[in-house]
């Protein structure tokens, strides 16, 4: 049985459900005043942190599996199974329940990530970047019109009632992956320990793989740095701010989203190299707008986060791209190493943003993001390896 080829359905398809399955993880941040008021201010701590640990445990854990079974069944699963842990979210008596749904909730929200490589491993090789880039504008939009979603319907009808609702959206989408998903040959599978221990093969053996990694996670580094400082900006003088207003720069996320397709169309007919260049160069460039300008304008704020969006998605295209292409029986491994660096790096570039901001204020995070978007471009300008497929 040969590979099915995508089919219009199937990525409209592949589309909605990486954005309807990553929106899960957002869901709650909106709701966290409504699950202070019932749980406690533990809650706040407690309920993002558990869903954004599962999500994380679910790359590492679940994705590589869809190398070894099929990602269509995977895939349906994941999201039946979502439904289930939604509900248990929306009756939570207490906030230890809630919180181990929440990580549930994450856990299972992976299936996001079972969509990309899903559709990389579908799509022809000549349009392998466009369609990445289509799927993950799915993504990235399940991102952005969670919260302002959530937001919205938690404050007309309640937290619980978010939940509820999710949970219908996870069991709708199970049923979008049976009707436009194709069945895959099955694969020889492996057990799940050499699955696991040829990720660490992959990171050895595969130069570029480890070199996309590496960029695009200290590009992510760099984001969240803004990111987990940003309210703390706006919402003080000369701004002041209200939270609601502090979210709205979310929105602009959207040209982020947009330009995804158009990354990697440009990955398709030139490669990855001056994409991630290109994309690291505007990160870097942010953050000196954001330097001289963020603190005295909210234009200023404004043009930065359009930088990073457009900057940050645009080389995660082209790096996926490329990155997908150098072992086609293992692009769900190849999903874990890439989302798994970024996660960790990420944390780690959040810290240190928030750490410049208490000790220098806005300057200092401004540093920390020219140095890790510096550090970016640099890995992208000396990247001379060429991709060795097998």
């Amino acid at each position: 049985m040969l590979t099915p080829h995508l089919t219009t359905r199937a990525r409209l398809g592949l589309t909605l459900i990486a954005g309807g399955a990553v929106a899960n993880i957002y869901y709650n941040q909106p709701l966290l005043a409504l699950l202070v008021s019932e749980f406690g201010a533990r809650a706040a701590v407690w309920i993002p942190t558990a869903c954004l640990v599962g999500y994380g445990l679910g790359i590492l854990g679940l994705v590589p599996l869809g190398d070894s079974l099929p990602r269509r069944s995977l895939i349906m699963g994941q999201l039946a199974a979502l439904s289930l842990a939604l509900l248990l979210a929306g009756a939570a008596p207490n906030l230890p329940v809630l919180a181990l749904a929440s990580l549930l909730i994450g856990f299972l929200a992976s299936a996001a990530q079972q969509a990309v490589p899903f559709a990389a491993e579908l799509a022809p090789d000549a349009s392998r970047g466009r369609i990445v880039g289509q799927v993950m504008t799915g993504l990235l939009t399940g991102i952005l019109l969670a919260r302002t979603a959530s937001g919205l319907f938690g404050a007309e009808f309640g937290w619980r009632a978010v939940f509820f609702a999710a949970a219908g959206v996870a069991l709708a989408m199970a049923g979008i992956a049976a009707a436009t998903l194709p069945r895959t040959p099955q694969t020889k599978p492996l057990r799940y320990r050499a699955l696991m221990l040829s990720i660490l093969y992959l990171v050895r053996t595969q130069p570029t793989l480890r070199t996309a990694t590496l960029s695009q996670a200290l590009l992510f580094a760099s984001f969240n740095a803004f990111w987990a400082t940003l309210a703390l900006l706006v919402e003080a003088p000369p701004f002041d701010l209200t939270a609601a207003g502090a979210g709205l720069f979310g929105v602009i996320g959207v040209a982020g989203a947009l330009i995804a397709p158009m990354s990697g169309r440009f990955t398709d007919r030139r490669g990855a190299r001056p994409v991630v260049v290109a994309g690291s160069a505007c990160v870097l460039a942010a953050f000196a707008v954001l330097w001289l300008w963020g603190s005295t304008s909210l234009v200023g704020v404004a043009a930065g986060v359009l930088l990073i969006d457009i900057g940050l998605n645009g080389a995660l295209i082209a790096n996926q791209t490329r990155a997908y292409a150098l072992v086609p029986g293992a692009r769900g491994r190849i999903n874990t190493v890439l989302f798994t660096a970024m996660f960790v790096f990420g944390a780690l570039g959040a810290y240190a943003g928030s750490r410049a901001f208490l000790a220098a204020g806005w300057p200092g995070v401004c540093t920390v993001g020219i140095v890790l978007a510096g550090l970016a471009l640099l890995v992208a300008v000396l990247d001379r390896h060429r991709p060795r497929t097998t």
